[in-house]
């Protein structure tokens, strides 16, 4: 049991000397604010401009289609672990119904982020 806590506080201790090393910063940081956001807007200049409706799809589709991949994980390990036909059926209604709207979407054009409505 001392072990354990002095292995703890062994690593506490070294996590927080990195932290205290690592985290000095010379500069005032206000370069990294005049940089363009993540979605493409200078902060200084179009406060108020319309936010883009591609990029507002593209993340709604890629958040779905985030979520039902982690959903296939535990899926994989009851497929695994009960072998049984309903759950194998299940599972291959789940894949059809994820590949039906992917392929859906690239055939809509909402995953071609180039081209031009």
């Amino acid at each position: 049991m001392s072990l354990l806590l002095f292995f703890c506080f062994f690593l506490g201790s070294a996590l927080t000397m990195v932290y205290y090393f690592t985290s000095y910063n010379t500069t005032s940081g206000f370069e990294e604010k005049m940089t363009a956001f993540e979605c493409g807007f200078e902060p200084l200049s179009q406060m108020r401009s319309p936010f883009s409706t591609r990029f507002f799809i593209l993340v709604v589709l890629f958040l779905i289609f985030d979520v039902e991949v982690a959903l296939l994980f535990p899926v994989l390990s009851m497929v695994v672990s009960l072998s049984s036909p309903a759950v194998g059926w299940a599972f291959f209604l789940f894949l059809m119904i994820l590949l039906f709207g992917l392929f859906h979407e690239w055939s809509e054009g909402a995953l071609d982020w180039v081209s031009s409505f």
